[in-house]
This record gives structure tokens, C-alpha cells and sequence, in this order.
């Protein structure tokens, strides 16, 4: 047997000859999307594009280093590929340094601790339960072993308002050599402006974590931290903004001599940040993510993206207010940007994992969620999370945002009721017919 024998060739599916398994499952995926509800805030599609990039030879080719200065040969076209990647990046987040090679979001954000930081050294984040993202201070993560995190959380619940009282008494006592900005199911827009000045006062980074809010960032949509002249901000690379599972570290100044050791100053934070990301903490860049990254970003530079990012709100903004029409205790009540976290205990006295359990029967996929100061654990919270970036992306609209609405509740009203679900999953599965997956062929 030959080679040619065992791979099929170009333009095939390899894995169809190679893993009937595989296959199998990966079509079974592919009818998932097609039939059901993304509502997870967290999760998009990608286009067609990205999906070609990220599926492509580049996937060969490895690229220790930097455009420029890699440690094996061949780079030219890899070069080529991270240097666009690195200048649209610059340019969409008007930024002066872009590191576009961290795998994702969590070992952005730990690259940048092990880069400003030294063991012992404390971060000022979100208190989790209030909104914060797992890697901004949980004791399960093992950054939590190595740095002291201190959390601030919102002054009220149902304005969303941070405590920045509080968070310049514990800045002041702490000292931290980081303040976070930044969220995974928080609902409002952060004041920057407020962070940035509390940061200055102590002497610290201010970071700004934008994962979730990236895509609206690069359109226009939301506000952009570094008009208020933060020093950081890394995000993931999929969500709002519609490229790959990757991640970015995004910073103020320019990397200084490659050939001398840089000083620990905040003018060199694109040199310290480009050391810790390699060779400090990852090894070679996944060169068809990063081609995959430019494609999104090249994407995102389009009138069209930021019409669409426009629709990601007014669809969130549409569904919250349906549903806290229809008897839903939303946090903050309401929502500024993509997600919303429902509060189910308030709500329909159950709690978030039964409610997205409940949901997963008639093909809406959400995630359970804490809310404020959660009396539940984490694993069963009170809360649901949902987000409008993947439905916005196949089309809907406002008035779409109200079928959805009434699905949800008709199925929470029904959740013991199996057949019941089942005529709500069939309405599901003809309502999602009218809006076709970018990048996946219905037939």
C-alpha cells in the first residue's frame, strides 16, 4: 500500500476514507449547528474563509520565533502570513504591538501575568460570581497558586455599576502590579476611564480583558480601552470577532533591540510580553490558526462587519427586553453588549443547569452561569448565561429574538411535559431552516 492509498488527495475528505468514526461524528456536529440555537455567548461561526485557512497546508509548517527572527528556515511565506495577521490587528484595535501567536485566551492572559509579575504578586480582577472570566483569579486555575488575586465587584446588581469606591480602597491596600479589566457574563459596558485612573494612582498595568467584546471593540460598536490610554488587552479570536480558537496580546509602544535584555518598564511591555509568549511560555505559533486569524481580521475591517456587529446588539438588547417583559429577572436588568445572564432561582425557581438542560431537549444551546454573590455552587448555579453573536451571524433579527423568547419559555413552562418538547424541538429544528451556518453546506 502506498501513500497515495492511504490519504485520499487533495480536495477530499482524508478522514472520511481514514475514520469512519470520526466522520460520523463530525457530521453529526455539522446537523447540531444546522438544526439548533447557538446561544452561547461565547460561541460563533466562522466564515467559509476562515474555515479554508484554518484547514490549510499552513498547519505543516513550524515557526519557532517571531516574523524575522525564527529558528528554522523555509519562513518566508509564514512571515509573510503573521505580519499581516500582526498589522491588521494593530490597525483594527489602533494599538502600536500585536502578539498574535498565544493558542487562546487563557494562555494570553497568563503569558502577560508571567511577563509584568513575579511570584506572590497581586492582580486585581472581577469577583467570578459577578461576572469575571476563570482565568481573573478562580483558586481552581493554577495561576491563582502562583500570584495573590484580589476581586472587586459590581456596586449594584441592577445597574451593573462597579464599585469603584471599593475598588480604590482594595487597590490602595493590595497594590497590585495589575488592574483588570474585563468579564465573561458581565452585561454592561466598563467604564475604562475609571479603571485606567485607579490603576495610575497605585502604579499598576492596566489590562483589559476582551474575549467576549473584541469583534464590537473592532467595529466601532463598543469602546475601545485604549482610548483611555490602557497598556494591555488580550482577547480570544473566535467569539464576537468570528475567527479562529485563538488568542491575541495587544499593546501600547514598540519592542525594543531583540539582541538586549529589556528593562521592566512599562515602555517595553511588547518586548517583555513577546519573550513570555516565546520562549517563555509557549513553544512554535500554530501557523494555520494565525492564517486564519488574519482572514477574520481582514474580515472585520469590512463596512459589512460592523453592520453586523450593530445587529449583535440590538438583537441582545430586543431578547432582554422580551423576556424581562415576559417574567424574567435578568442581572443588571438588561444588557449593554451581547450577553445576558438570566437569573433562574428569581425567575422560575430552578436553577441554571436544569434550565439549559431543559433547553438542550427542544435544540437551544446556552451555558449555565453564577450570579452575583451566588449562594449555589458552580457546577449548579443560578444562572444562565446567553449571547446573540452565532445567532446574529445566520441572520436573525429583532423579531426573531421573540420566537426565540417564546420557545424558551414555552419549554421551561413545560420542562416535565416530553412530548411536548419534542413538538417544541421539531418548531426549533423548521425555525432554524430559514437560516443557513456560514461554511456548512445544508445538503
Amino acid at each position: 500500500m502506498t501513500h497515495t492509498d492511504t490519504f485520499a488527495g487533495a480536495g477530499q475528505l482524508p478522514y472520511l476514507k481514514a475514520d469512519a468514526e470520526v466522520f460520523t461524528a463530525i457530521e453529526g456536529e455539522k446537523q447540531r449547528q444546522l438544526d439548533g440555537v447557538e446561544l452561547i455567548a461565547s460561541e460563533n461561526y466562522t466564515s467559509g474563509a476562515v474555515l479554508e485557512a484554518l484547514g490549510s497546508i499552513m498547519t505543516n509548517k513550524y515557526a519557532e520565533g517571531f516574523p524575522g527572527k525564527r529558528y528554522y528556515g523555509g519562513q518566508q511565506f509564514t512571515d509573510s502570513i503573521e505580519t499581516l495577521a500582526i498589522e491588521r490587528a494593530k490597525t483594527l484595535f489602533r494599538c502600536d504591538h500585536a502578539n498574535v501567536q498565544p493558542l487562546s485566551g487563557a494562555p494570553a492572559n497568563i503569558a502577560v501575568y508571567l511577563a509584568w509579575m513575579k511570584p506572590g504578586d497581586t492582580i486585581l480582577g472581577m469577583d467570578l460570581t459577578h461576572g469575571g472570566h476563570l482565568t481573573h483569579g478562580s483558586p481552581v486555575t493554577a495561576m491563582a497558586k502562583i500570584f495573590n488575586f484580589v476581586r472587586y465587584k459590581m456596586k449594584d446588581t441592577e445597574t451593573g455599576e462597579i464599585d469603584f469606591d471599593q475598588m480604590h480602597d482594595i487597590a490602595k491596600k493590595e497594590q497590585p502590579k495589575i488592574i483588570l479589566a474585563g468579564f465573561s457574563a458581565y452585561p454592561r459596558e466598563l467604564n475604562y476611564k475609571a479603571f485606567k485612573e485607579i490603576a495610575d494612582g497605585v502604579g499598576a498595568v492596566a489590562m483589559a480583558d476582551m474575549a467576549h467584546i473584541a469583534g464590537l471593540i473592532a467595529a466601532g460598536v463598543l469602546r475601545n480601552p485604549f482610548d483611555d490610554d490602557f497598556h494591555i488587552m488580550t482577547t480570544t479570536t473566535h467569539k464576537t470577532l468570528r475567527g479562529p480558537r485563538g488568542g491575541m496580546i495587544l499593546t501600547r509602544g514598540t519592542v525594543s533591540n531583540p539582541l538586549k535584555a529589556p528593562e521592566h518598564t512599562i515602555d517595553n511591555l511588547p518586548t517583555i510580553i513577546d519573550r513570555s509568549v516565546f520562549p517563555g511560555f509557549q513553544g512554535g505559533p500554530h501557523m494555520n490558526t494565525i492564517a486564519a486569524i488574519a482572514v477574520a481580521l481582514q474580515e472585520a475591517k469590512t463596512p459589512e462587519f460592523k453592520t453586523y456587529a450593530e445587529q449583535i446588539i440590538k438583537n441582545a438588547k430586543h431578547l432582554a427586553a422580551f423576556l424581562m417583559k415576559n417574567g424574567c429577572k435578568l442581572v443588571t436588568n438588561g444588557t449593554d453588549n451581547h450577553l445576558m445572564v438570566i437569573d433562574c432561582m428569581t425567575s422560575w425557581n430552578i436553577h441554571g443547569k436544569e434550565t439549559e438542560y431543559v433547553l438542550d431537549q427542544i435544540g437551544i444551546t446556552a451555558s449555565k452561569s453564577t450570579i452575583p454573590d451566588d449562594p449555589n455552587p458552580p457546577f449548579m448555579p443560578s444562572g444562565l448565561r446567553i449571547g446573540t453573536p452565532a445567532i446574529t451571524t445566520r441572520g436573525m433579527k429583532e423579531q426573531d429574538m421573540e420566537t426565540l423568547g417564546r420557545f424558551m419559555l414555552d419549554a421551561i413552562t413545560h420542562k416535565t411535559d416530553e412530548k411536548y418538547l419534542q413538538k417544541i424541538h421539531k418548531e426549533v429544528k423548521t425555525f432554524c431552516r430559514q437560516f443557513p451556518v456560514p461554511g456548512i453546506s445544508a445538503d
